[in-house]
Order: C-alpha cells, then sequence, then structure tokens
C-alpha cells in the first residue's frame, strides 16, 4: 500500500510539469522554419539550428563524412577565421558545442539572452561561408581518425557494438557508424566535405529552435535580418531509403579482444515513435533496466550474481526503426553463455505473465519524470522541442506523454512477444584472448 500510495502522489505531481510552454512556429521565404519558446525565469537562451542530414545520408564509401563537417563548421569563415566562432562565444559568456547522429547534425549555444544575437550572426554566415581550407580538412580528418581509435577502436565495447549493428542491418544505412569506418575517413578531401556541404546546409533543410529569456517577435526580426536572404537548395530533400528487410533467423559474431571479462549484447528490430508499439516497448525497457529495482539487475547481479551489469535499452527517436538491445558484462569465473540464458530467462517471464498493474505504473512515472525534469533548462527545452520536429513534428511531444500514460500490461506483453523472438536476433560475443594470442594472429 505504502508503495502503491507513492505510485499514485507521483503520477499526481508530475501532469501539471508535462504542460510545456508551447513553441511559435515561422516559416521564413526560403523554407527555414523557426521555432521560439518564451521563457523569462532566468535571463540566458539557446540557440539551436539543426541540419536534417546524419549518417544514414552519406554516400558509400564517405561514412562519417556528416561527423567531419561538424569539426569543419568551427575551422572559419572568411569573417571569422579557424576556431574564433567558439573563442567568440566564449569570450562572451556562453558555451557552444555540436554533436552528429544518424539522422541530424545540431549546432548549439547558450548565452546570456542579451546576447543571444551573436549566436545569429554567427551561423547565418557559417551556414554559406565556409571556408574548408585544404590544411584545415587534413588535420581535422586526422583528428576524427584518432578519435575513432580512441572511442571504438581502443574500446572493445565500443568495438562489439559496432559490429552488432553493421551485422544486424544489412540494407539499412543504420548499419554505419556515425564517426564512419577507417578507411573511409581516410579517403574524405576536401572537395566531398564542399559537395556534401552545398547539398545539405540549406535553409530549406534545416530549422532553428530559440529558447529562453527572448520575445518572440524582436527575435524573429533578427533570424530574419541574418537568414532569409540565403537562398533555398533546389533540391528535393525527400529521400528514398532502402528499408531493412524482416530479419528471418538469428545472427551471431564473435569478437576477440583483450579484455578481462566477456561481454554480451542482443539487439532486437523494433519499430521507432510514434509507432503505436514504441510505448509499450518504451515502458518494457524500464521494467527491465530502470534501476537497481529492476528485473535484470535484481535477477540477474544482485540474486544470481551472473554479471557485474546488464541492460535493456529502447529509444523510439529514430526517423526509422532500429533496435531494442540487451547487455551485460559477465562476472569473475562466471560465463557469458549463463548471463545470456538468464536475459532470455527475463524475455520469457514477460511474455507467460504480463507484468503488474503497479510494475506498468511504476515504469510510467519513471520515464514521464525523466522526460519532463530533463526539459528544466534552456537548452534541454530547445533540444527537446527540436527533437520532435526533426521526427516530424514539434508538437508529437505530447503524443509521446500520452502514448506512454496509455500503456497497459496487456501492451507491453504483447510486445515482448512480437520484437523479442529468436528470428529477430542479433548477438554479439566479446571474448577474451591473452596479450600473446593477440601479438600471434596480427
Amino acid at each position: 500500500m505504502r508503495l502503491l500510495k507513492f505510485v499514485l502522489i507521483l503520477a499526481f505531481i508530475i501532469v501539471p510539469f508535462a504542460t510545456h510552454a508551447a513553441a511559435k512556429e515561422y516559416t521564413l521565404k526560403n523554407g527555414l522554419k523557426v521555432l521560439i519558446i518564451e521563457d523569462h525565469k532566468a535571463p540566458l537562451a539557446t540557440f539551436q539550428i539543426w541540419y536534417r542530414v546524419g549518417s544514414k545520408d552519406e554516400p558509400m564509401g564517405k561514412t562519417g563524412i556528416s561527423h567531419l563537417l561538424e569539426h569543419m563548421m568551427f575551422k572559419g569563415t572568411p569573417k571569422y577565421g579557424s576556431k574564433q566562432f567558439s573563442n567568440i562565444i566564449q569570450r562572451n559568456g556562453g558555451t557552444d558545442n555540436a554533436h552528429t547522429t544518424k539522422d541530424y547534425t545540431m549546432y548549439h549555444q547558450t548565452l546570456s539572452s542579451d546576447r543571444i544575437d551573436l549566436s545569429i550572426k554567427l551561423e547565418a554566415d557559417r551556414m554559406i561561408n565556409l571556408l574548408l581550407e585544404p590544411k584545415e580538412v587534413v588535420a581535422e580528418r586526422n583528428v576524427v581518425m584518432e578519435e575513432r581509435r580512441m572511442r571504438y577502436e581502443d574500446n572493445p565495447q565500443s568495438s562489439l557494438y559496432e559490429e552488432v549493428i553493421a551485422t544486424a542491418f544489412k540494407a539499412h544505412p543504420y548499419q554505419w557508424p556515425v564517426i564512419g569506418w577507417m578507411s573511409d575517413i581516410v579517403s574524405v578531401e576536401r572537395k566531398d566535405l564542399y559537395r556534401y556541404y552545398r547539398t545539405y546546409y540549406s535553409p530549406n533543410n534545416a530549422f532553428i529552435v530559440i529558447s529562453g529569456d527572448v520575445k518572440a517577435e524582436d527575435i524573429l526580426s533578427k533570424v530574419r535580418k541574418a537568414f532569409e536572404h540565403k537562398r533555398p537548395s533546389k533540391r528535393s530533400f525527400i529521400k528514398d531509403r532502402t528499408e531493412e528487410p524482416q530479419q528471418r533467423g538469428e545472427k551471431r559474431v564473435y569478437l576477440k579482444r583483450e579484455v578481462e571479462l566477456p561481454y554480451i549484447l542482443m539487439a532486437y528490430h523494433v519499430p521507432s515513435f510514434p509507432h503505436e508499439d514504441s510505448f509499450a516497448l518504451d515502458v518494457l525497457s524500464t521494467i527491465l533496466s530502470g534501476g537497481k529495482s529492476s528485473r535484470l539487475y535484481k535477477n540477474i547481479v544482485y540474486e544470481k550474481r551472473l554479471a557485474l551489469n546488464t541492460f535493456a535499452d529502447y529509444s523510439g527517436f529514430y526517423k526509422d526503426p532500429f533496435l531494442f538491445v540487451f547487455g551485460g558484462t559477465a562476472a569473475p569465473k562466471k560465463n557469458i553463455e549463463d548471463v545470456e540464458k538468464a536475459i532470455y530467462d527475463e524475455i520469457e517471464k514477460v511474455k507467460k505473465e504480463s507484468p503488474s498493474e503497479m510494475e506498468i505504473q511504476k515504469a510510467k512515472n519513471q520515464i514521464e519524470a525523466t522526460f519532463v525534469f530533463a526539459q528544466d533548462s534552456t537548452y534541454s527545452r530547445a533540444f527537446y522541442t527540436g527533437m520532435f520536429e526533426m521526427l516530424g513534428n514539434w508538437r508529437l511531444m505530447d503524443k509521446y506523454l500520452e502514448g506512454v500514460r496509455k500503456v497497459k500490461p496487456e501492451d507491453v506483453q504483447a510486445a515482448a512477444k512480437k520484437y523479442l523472438i529468436d528470428d529477430n536476433k542479433t548477438v554479439g560475443i566479446l571474448v577474451p584472448v591473452n596479450k600473446s594470442k593477440v601479438r600471434s594472429q596480427e
């Protein structure tokens, strides 16, 4: 009763917070969409520009070009030299950064609201005036190659993740790593970057989100002045993409690396938001892996002590269908096969008996609280607005919470039965080998 009372209180508390300030939407003559969220709690503002291009849009043989171009966007224009962009933002007390994903590339700055004009001026300039100096391209390409070595090639678990994704997808470009394959990164030249930049960095393939202590009409006039004269691309950005065919049998990959303990990843093909099953999958992942009271941790790590860690991860925030991933590291002197079987056992429990109402409500509260409280800043409010705009429309944000709230125990059970099946699964196992054996094989 005490837990149920807490769940009901938490559900009551969360609902008022979910009513976020609506964005004001505008579209310039060149097709650039502008979303403005007024929030006057603090004298801060965030500027974000989202380009609808990510690793899934890259040409064959040039994987990683989206990420490399993101790096080059900080290397200067005729007006502002290399690294001056970030230096100007920092001298004015702000922060800036960018990131590339499979679906988009986003650049952002957070500043005192009376200095957000700087972002508008600087981003408008580098949308069309990027220098892409050959020497800078070579230098930054080497930086990205080293980043790949450190983050993936020297990280066995990340390497296994790459192998599993590349094996799970045989047709869709989600199979490519965002950072790119090393041989492709080496091959990217200045002409490739310039062509890619001119193709995708266009006002009608981008949108702006501004959140914070601003007045919509005032800031919109400044955006118009800086961006509206930029010509839109004449190309169509509606791209026919290869649809991943249905998987009809288990795939399995082994990676031998110099590690202390074996590690496993299991990936199942699943739909993305706003598919009707995405909400139940979200709740299922939280039931299985939402903290130390979740099923995987409690049963496999704490009680059976088979693994040092286990997890289930589902994110429906991809443009196209992606994966529901399980993973775990075997405990010392334990077999990875036993960890794998223990994870299957937990999956089968959900298939045989639907979770209780209390368990479902607890998971929904966790999801909603995380989602709502994650938006408690000008940056994160802008980010979530932009993410849903990228998925189709920023107004889908409300549909997400509504969908989660409607999930029933039988929906979770049905989703597990439908998607978490052997024929839909790709398994990757990291196999420890000793140093001498690795060297003999090199």
